[in-house]
């Protein structure tokens, strides 16, 4: 029989957005002709959500395994009319879309017990079917976390995020020099001359400690996950929150963005994302860009700048590096033509890992039937 277990997975880094998997239903039972019997059903299969799973989770709990309902019972002299066979639960997490292989889309989970049936059983062997029962569906199914948009916007207060959504697309997001700014994500649309669009998410202000949910931690870095890439925004003179929290130099900020991530999520520091110096109209931005890109180049180098506890893990790589003035214009049209660089060059090389997953189990099918 051919292995169609296989868990394919689509990745930025160890950041899982997607999940393949195999679901097939039980089995009828089989019938008894001389006394009429009816054999119990297949078992279904089910998508639940639960609130305590991630794909990243589910990969780990599930690995390489297919989901098959139990099968119907056979009819017999004691039980004419067999039992049905389990049903086949599998816990998914809160917020996926459930797809076929082909793109149709079988239902969304987006509160926690909320359930979906993916495939029936196959019905007991009766006398409609001279007694003989019938298989339960087979397919391959999709678990894709749903995004809120193609690109999310990450940076501290005041860094300049809803401006330089304004500057870039058709969002109005209220603008104004207080610390959350943005209270739920303001969706903007990126045009482009081909007609292309790009969702860009201003995501709610973190703030240092987001991780343990201080102000609105967690709410804002729920909606990061739920982005394709990540646009940090800093000033290039760098912010302080307040009048008691020390000043943070540009290098800094960028720092305490990634550890802030880190420490939620690790996986999420694996996605793909760009870094733009806002507020290049300030007096002497040039030479803090340049001394910006030279810390960026060896981050380790200068790492003793910040407190131990706040040193990430990791740190972010960026495809671009974006010198930009919200508020005069200057650089927004090259910001725009780097993610839609960054956008494309992503959606090509998840469009060549489906074609390699495909062309896979084309051969796994060929080797099955030799």
């Amino acid at each position: 029989m051919v292995q169609l277990s296989r868990l394919c997975l689509r990745k930025y880094g160890n950041f899982v957005d997607n999940l393949r998997l195999y679901v097939c239903g039980g089995s009828g039972g089989m019938g008894l002709p001389r006394l009429g019997g009816q054999g119990g059903n297949g078992g279904d299969v089910w998508v639940v959500a639960s609130k305590n799973m991630n794909l990243k989770k589910f990969k780990e709990k599930y690995p390489k395994k297919r989901f098959v309902g139990e099968n119907g019972a056979n009819s017999s002299v004691k039980a004419l009319k067999g039992l049905k066979g389990a049903d086949k639960e599998i816990s998914a997490p809160v917020g996926i879309t459930v797809t076929t292989d082909d793109g149709k889309i079988l239902g969304d989970l987006n509160s926690d017990g909320q359930r979906l049936i993916v495939v029936k059983g196959g019905r007991g062997g009766a006398y409609y079917s001279e007694f003989q029962p019938s298989k339960g569906q087979a397919r391959h199914i999709r678990l894709d976390l749903k995004l809120i948009a193609d690109l999310g916007l990450v940076g501290f207060p005041n860094a300049g995020k809803s401006s330089l959504l304004t500057a870039m697309s058709n969002a109005r997001p209220q603008v104004a020099n207080y610390a959350f700014t943005t209270l739920r994500p303001e969706i903007g649309k990126l045009m482009y001359k081909d007609y292309k669009q790009i969702s860009v998410a201003d995501l709610p202000g973190l703030i240092e400690g987001a991780h343990v949910n201080k102000g609105m931690g967690h709410r804002f870095l729920k909606h990061v996950e739920r982005t394709k890439q990540l646009l940090f925004v800093v000033d290039v003179s760098g912010f302080q929150l307040a009048a008691k929290t020390p000043l943070r130099s540009a290098f800094e900020a960028v720092q305490l963005l990634t550890k802030e991530l880190e420490l939620y999520k690790e996986e999420l520091v694996s996605k793909p994302a760009l870094l733009v110096v806002n507020k290049m109209d300030l007096p002497d931005a040039e030479d803090k860009l340049a001394e910006l890109k030279e810390q960026l180049q060896n981050p380790h180098e200068y790492s003793n700048l910040l407190p131990d506890d706040m040193i990430p893990k990791s740190y972010m790589s960026f495809k671009h590096v974006v010198p930009v003035s919200a508020s005069t214009g200057f650089g927004v049209d090259h910001l725009k033509s780097c993610i839609r660089e960054s956008i494309d060059e992503e959606a090509m090389e998840t469009k060549e890992n489906i074609h390699q997953e495909r062309l896979q189990a084309l051969r796994s099918q060929s080797h099955g039937h030799l």
